[in-house]
């Protein structure tokens, strides 16, 4: 009872419910390993009575928690407070204010901001906290909207050196947003990632959440690759010239996008550039920005520029290396001073090109622009762990638990953030990581968004089976990203596919955070419970981050039905069509990005057409016997079309697959959803995903262009005069008094 105890007192859950009805018991030594990575030792019973006497001390003699939260509708709860305790405030802007008896609501009526709160106890006893006051919601995009969601790498212009680049976003945000009246792109992560050879091509496996990788900069609108001479531009025309039969291999050849083969060329490129000097603006424009991004970025650079010594794995660096605070590090990072600054160079210069492409769009008229994606964690090996060793769970990795459809769970290989370590620091590791996604955003995509109330934490060495729920300060958390989207002016969007722990969704809605909702699975069960907003009734076992680490990173990926890279989505019904109804549109939440696919799931062709099967069939992914699922997947195409005929969506008929993709996207606009999101690679007819859940080698996972029907890789140019993605698109605008302006919301 006693480390039972001990554990709810650090959020630690010793049972866990895989279904409704069912409990499981976690075991006894998963939880003593979880309580050490939060530095209590439960490991006997005489521990046990030792944590719990110095908790219940530490709560006897605190005056604040670690941090206050305050916001209009939730005033903080200061009742510990002894009577006669005065308050102070310093605000954010560096004013001080004697607040006198403690008045919660006058708490939250300060400015938004992060403050500190200091008390003062009769008997002398002083207590000082940050106080973090944040609005009630996130901001709420402007009006309702469409747009594309693409995977920027699989994007290739003519322009680009091999795999898509922020040239390339900035180009599709001017056209699509003036040609097609698109008022968002949403991306994959541009996260830093671990550098190779090789380099996970994953995008959500990062080296680094804070900074974006420079591989997406558009080398030719570097403004010093204009005055490039001699030996340099001679240099710099080679390796652009190298650069074009790299892209013409994957357009032209078939080859795969190869990350490391562009790196290298841009690298080389990026050299020549940093020997350019800097005009007197840029320069103080340069300065400005080292100024601003402060120790993180030279923290940042000087990872990097250790890992080109010592490779990328701190964990394995000589022992003075691996605390970025040591005198050895300090003594490294001066005789690195040029790899550091030239680090720091490639990140303002990545920063610079983002700010361009939201530029871009907002000048094309899009309400909201870029929307960036935030991975759920970061690789244990990379820059953030480094830097920002006490804010990690030393010898954890977060995942998902066994269910009734993956019964060896999943664990993705990425460290969790210590809840009590981010509320000790007043949240800034995620203040700050979410400032610097939200600079040039017009939303933010979190990536399993349940990760804001708890977190699947695995032990080092064990199997995902053998971990525990961790619980984080949901109201803190979601305090920290509203403030940090208001001072954007950005919304939010949860990925909330899958299994939800009760009152999770409602907590998101009811602070103006987005839902995701997937075509395929907004369904009725029967219960009354939505397929949307009851995970237990997803059918195929998510694989974790990225989808498609190495084999011994994720237990339980390997044959699994397709699934999100966040270890929730599901790629089919574990009932027949007919006992689970297809939801009207009317009975979609408003609140949400509403999507037929996703990057993770198959394209809306390979669906109609059964391709997802075949190639499913032909890499041994099938749950089970081949005519089981070809019969199962026919049954819901079939469902689907006459469905959608019934409604009038599909005047076209049954057999038009493209006709039928057109379809399902005129459903998605009867919705009430505030932003309708189009699969980029659907408005040409691509077969293939670009990511498939439970495979390593066997798929080129993240390295496929965005091709059409045959295949065949279509460039950024090609898709701009494509009469099948124009055709999509009226649909989508109205511009031919389409769909768009029939009714929202209705029908039975």
């Amino acid at each position: 009872m006693g480390r039972a105890r001990l554990a709810r007192l650090y959020g630690v859950a010793t049972s866990y419910a895989p279904s409704p009805g069912t409990s499981v018991q976690i075991a006894g030594d998963t939880v003593v390993a979880v309580l050490a990575a939060l530095g209590v030792d439960a490991s006997t019973p005489y521990a046990v009575r030792t944590a719990l006497a110095a908790y219940e001390d530490d709560a006897r003699r605190a005056l604040l928690p670690r941090t206050v939260v305050a916001r209009p509708d939730r005033p903080p709860d200061l009742a510990r407070l002894p009577e006669g305790t005065v308050l102070r405030v310093e605000t954010g802007d560096g004013e001080a204010a004697d607040l006198g008896a403690p008045d919660p609501a006058a708490l939250a009526r300060l400015p938004l901001g992060v403050h500190v709160l200091e008390a003062r106890a009769p008997g002398g006893r002083t207590a000082r906290a940050p106080l973090i006051v944040a609005p009630d919601r996130v901001p709420a995009p402007p009006g309702r909207s469409h747009g594309f969601l693409v995977q920027l790498y699989s994007l290739l212009s003519r322009r680009s050196w091999g795999m898509g680049d922020l040239g390339d976003l900035a180009d599709l945000a001017a056209w699509s947003g003036r040609a097609l009246g698109t008022g968002f792109l949403q991306l994959n992560p541009l996260h830093a990632a671990v550098p190779g050879p090789p380099t996970d091509p994953s995008p959500y496996r990062p080296s680094s959440r804070r900074f974006p990788d420079p591989v997406h900069l558009r080398i030719a609108h570097i403004p010093e690759y204009a005055h490039l001479t001699g030996a340099a531009r001679l240099r710099a025309d080679e390796l652009a010239a190298r650069a074009d039969a790299l892209r013409s291999e994957v357009l032209e050849r078939g080859a795969l996008i190869d990350r490391d083969a562009v790196w290298a060329l841009k690298r080389e490129a990026l050299e020549l550039l940093w020997a350019v000097p800097l005009s007197p603006g840029r320069r103080a424009a340069y300065c400005d920005f080292l100024a601003e991004q402060g120790q993180a970025l030279e923290d940042h650079a000087t990872w990097c520029a250790i890992a080109e010594r010592h490779g990328t794995d701190w964990r394995g660096w000589p022992d003075g290396l691996r605390d970025p605070r040591s005198p050895g590090t300090a003594r490294l990072r001066h005789r690195l001073l040029d790899r550091i600054d030239f680090h720091c160079r490639l990140a303002w210069l990545t920063d610079q090109q983002l700010a361009a492409a939201q530029r871009a769009a907002r000048d094309a008229g899009m309400a909201v622009g870029l929307v960036h994606d935030l991975a759920v964690g970061v690789h244990p090996s990379g820059a953030d762990t480094w830097a920002q060793q006490d804010a990690f769970a030393a010898g954890m990795s977060i995942g998902a638990p066994p269910d009734a459809f993956n019964a060896r769970g999943q664990d993705w290989g990425l460290p969790p953030w210590r809840p009590d370590a981010l509320a000790a620091a007043g949240y800034a590791p995620y203040r700050e990581l979410l400032r610097g996604l939200l600079r040039h955003a017009g939303a933010l995509r979190i990536d399993h968004v349940m990760g804001l109330f708890r977190l699947w934490w695995v032990p080092e060495g064990r199997p995902p089976t053998e971990g525990a729920y961790v619980r984080y300060d949901g109201e803190a958390m979601l305090s920290v990203l509203a403030l940090e989207a208001q001072r954007a002016g950005a919304a939010v969007i949860g990925e909330d596919l899958g299994t939800v722990e009760p009152g999770v969704r409602e907590a998101l809605a009811a602070r103006g955070v987005l839902g995701t909702s997937v075509l395929w699975f907004e369904r009725d069960y029967g219960s009354g419970a939505r397929e949307a907003e009851g995970g237990a009734a997803r059918a195929a076992a998510a694989d974790g981050p990225g989808a498609a680490p190495a084999p011994e990173a994720v237990a339980g990926s390997a044959g699994a039905d397709p699934a999100g890279e966040d270890g929730t989505t599901r790629d089919a019904a574990p009932v027949s069509g007919a006992a689970a109804r297809i939801l009207a549109p009317g009975e979609w939440r408003s609140a949400c990005l509403a999507t037929v696919t996703t990057h993770d799931l198959p394209t809306t062709a390979a669906r109609l057409t059964g391709e997802d099967v075949a190639l499913r069939e032909r890499l041994g992914l099938l749950a089970g016997p081949p005519e089981r699922e070809r019969s199962r997947a026919t049954q819901e195409r079939t469902e689907w079309l006459r469905e959608l005929v019934r409604r009038g969506l599909l005047p076209e008929g049954p057999g038009d697959e493209e006709a039928a993709v057109k379809a399902v996207h005129r459903f998605l606009l009867r919705t009430p959803a505030r932003m309708v999101g189009v699969w980029l690679p659907d408005a040409v007819g691509d077969r293939r995903p670009q990511n498939l859940p439970g495979t390593w080698d066997e798929y080129p996972n993240w390295r496929l262009p965005i091709a059409g029907p045959d295949g065949r890789p279509y460039t950024l140019e090609e898709l701009a005069a494509s009469p099948r993605l124009h055709a999509l698109m009226r649909e989508l605008s109205g511009s031919d008094g389409g769909w768009l302006c029939g009714p929202r919301g209705s029908g039975p």
